[in-house]
């Protein structure tokens, strides 16, 4: 992808919390080579989150770490005033950071867990979408959430309510799109399936990722970087200027809806 110029992305600023790993560090690093202005948020990885700003930086774009708990409160909207001040707008949020917490079966949960799940899925993506719109309708710009394959076939063993937390976020991202189109803001997301990340290294045995790898068609899990061109695409207005409310499924024909 180094390779890869989408010259409309040069120059503008973007923030993607949950950038020090996974998905989101290979979306900064994607943005970063294009020439942008990328704030990498993260939570516990800041040595992570050093090296996804390095990497940017020596691809010729500019950096910027911010970190924050954007599960608790007012932590979504302090990360994404951070940025925004600090590069002095924003054109684009990628509302990415989220997880699986642990797999718990329903019966097994309680009120603290679900509020767990859904604060850090559901309403930090609420909270950062909210903050971040005054700066986005200055100029207009792109929203672009991470949910899920689990949002359409309900997730694996252990993982009702993070599927439908991530429900939430596709409902979420076709309803905001419909508020503030009138504002040239587009709002999409992209639908992860099976992708090699510490989700899965921290969260699905072995053993059943392996059978999990044998339903899809294409025979293998995929990797953040192969995730990652679904985000410069939506980020574009040159490539996607009229694709707004729009989920795209990057899962290797793994769910075919």
């Amino acid at each position: 992808m180094s390779d890869l110029r989408i010259p409309d992305l040069e120059g503008k600023t973007y923030l993607v919390t949950g950038g020090s790993i996974g998905i989101g560090a290979a979306v900064a690093r994607a943005l970063g080579a294009q020439g942008a202005a990328v704030a990498v948020h993260y939570h516990e990885n800041k040595a992570r989150a050093e090296a996804v700003a390095s990497d940017i930086q020596k691809s010729g774009g500019k950096a910027f770490l911010v970190g924050g708990d954007i599960s608790q409160g007012g932590g979504a909207t302090a990360v994404v005033e951070a940025a925004a001040w600090h590069f002095g707008r924003l054109d684009g949020l990628i509302n990415n950071a989220g997880g699986l917490v642990r797999r718990r079966p329903l019966v097994e949960g309680d009120d603290a867990f679900d509020a767990t799940v859904f604060e850090l899925n559901a309403h930090s993506v609420v909270r950062a979408s909210r903050a971040a719109l005054p700066w986005l309708k200055k100029q207009g710009g792109v929203i672009i959430n991470t949910t899920s394959q689990a949002a359409r076939n309900g997730g694996g063993s252990g993982a009702t309510l993070y599927a439908a937390s991530k429900g939430f976020v596709s409902t979420f991202t076709r309803g905001l799109a419909k508020e503030v189109v009138k504002d040239r803001i587009r709002v999409n997301a992209v639908a992860p399936g099976l992708i090699a990340t510490a989700f899965h290294e921290n969260n699905t045995p072995p053993e059943v990722f392996k059978v999990q790898e044998a339903a899809i068609p294409m025979g293998r899990a995929g990797t953040a970087e192969e995730c990652a061109g679904a985000y410069l695409f939506l980020a574009s207005d040159a490539l996607s200027g009229y694709i707004t409310g729009q989920v795209i499924e990057v899962n290797g024909g793994g769910l075919m809806p």
